[in-house]
């Protein structure tokens, strides 16, 4: 099944900029995948109780076959190939992948929620995907 998946990409340590061109680059290399297009990068605040520096943040839209979970699969690969580690909930990272929504998918799980929980939440990302949805024609 084709759908539109939206994936909101992040980086805090070393090179952020750099971080979400390899981040693109390698979601535009995915099984069965193609991205259709990207919001601008804005710069954030980080979230959570961690004491850290300001996140480059952007997100893409991606026209897959993959399911979600096969989605997160690849996710997960393109963090630890780019240094990601798990240490500290909420700590700095060098590129963090969130599966934000599917148009036509969900899933729910231990370690999988489809759309995600803090997709409305999030301003930034509220803004992202409306911004990928006008370039699609889907808002």
């Amino acid at each position: 099944m084709h759908d539109i998946a939206y994936v909101a990409l992040g980086s805090n340590l070393g090179d952020r900029a750099a971080y979400l061109a390899a981040a693109r680059a390698a979601l535009a290399s995915l099984p069965r995948s193609r991205v259709l297009a990207a919001s601008a990068v804005e710069e954030t605040a980080p979230l959570g109780p961690v004491a850290q520096g300001a996140y480059l943040n952007q997100m893409v839209a991606i026209e897959t076959e993959l399911s979600p979970r096969e989605l997160l699969g690849e996710l997960q690969r393109i963090e630890q190939e780019r240094g990601r580690t798990r240490e500290v909930r909420w700590g700095p990272r060098t590129l963090d992948l969130d599966i934000v929504c599917f148009e036509h998918q969900s899933a729910s799980d231990n370690d999988l929620t489809v759309p995600h929980p803090a997709a409305g939440a999030r301003e930034f990302w509220t803004r992202e995907l409306a911004e990928l949805r006008g370039m699609l024609g889907r808002d």
